[in-house]
């Protein structure tokens, strides 16, 4: 669905990312992970079409990227990024209904659309507050809301690009929020979700990347790369895999 093959990218004399290729595949999570500076939002700026490889190219549903128009491309390419900045007093719903700009479906089916994007993201009953008024973690659920209403109801054809979208919230939210990832997933969707927390993405990530120094040290199913090894390598973090005695996935403890 979406592909990135071969991806560099150089900022002066810096490679930022060098020889990343993935796919992202309809109804799967797809995991990013990575110690800080390893090219994890660069990755993601290159598969948005915010930056332009150096070398490599990026394909969505068999056709380069780059040869997206916007307004189509945004109809079924979504990101949250790592940080999202807004200064202006907007109500929650408004904020939220930016996400249905690329589309022409009419104030009714828009206004239904940002209530269930809203209720996808916990976040319905912030709807008539000001943005500005908001902590952080409500901000981020509010701008989980703005994407997921960008590419409702999702469906085969919608990519969910997101980069550290648990960061701001407490444990309970960052499962909700995850799930509702799941969600969009098992639907037919595609998502990237860039996390820190290894459990986190041994739990909810069907494929992980590992990036280290913006280049690839292991991809695959989450038992192939969530183990102690290529772990250590990766973060300097001497750590003991166990299995979740309910679930069943890699369970992660630092010795």
């Amino acid at each position: 669905m979406l592909a990135g093959n071969d991806l560099t990218i150089r900022r002066g004399a810096i490679t930022a990312l060098q020889g990343v290729s993935l796919q992202l595949r309809p109804g799967q999570v797809f995991g990013v992970l990575g110690p800080n500076g390893a090219g994890k939002s660069t990755l993601l700026a290159a598969l948005s079409g915010e930056l332009v490889p150096s070398a490599g190219h990026v394909v969505l549903q068999g056709r380069a990227l780059a040869d997206w128009p916007d307004l189509e491309r945004a109809r079924c390419l979504a990101v949250l990024p790592q940080s999202s900045t807004l200064n202006f007093a907007f109500r929650v719903a408004d904020v939220v209904a930016m996400g249905r700009l690329p589309h022409r479906t009419g104030r009714r089916a828009d206004t239904a659309i940002v209530e269930a994007a809203l209720a996808a993201a916990d976040a319905q009953h912030l709807a008539a507050r000001s943005y500005l008024k908001l902590s952080g973690g409500e901000r981020q659920r509010v701008h989980l809301a703005r994407v997921l209403a960008q590419l409702w109801p999702g469906g085969p054809g919608r990519v969910l690009l997101l980069d550290e979208p648990t960061s701001m919230l407490d444990p309970a939210h960052q499962h909700s929020i995850l799930q509702t990832v799941r969600g969009f997933a098992a639907q037919g969707g595609a998502a990237m979700v860039i996390l820190h927390d290894l459990n986190l993405a041994a739990r909810y990530c069907d494929r992980i990347l590992l990036l280290k120094d913006g280049r690839p040290h292991a991809e695959g199913v989450v038992d192939e790369v969530l183990r102690a090894k290529p772990l250590e390598a990766v973060f300097g973090l001497d750590v003991l895999v166990q299995r979740h005695p309910e679930r069943g996935h890699p369970l992660i403890i630092a010795r």
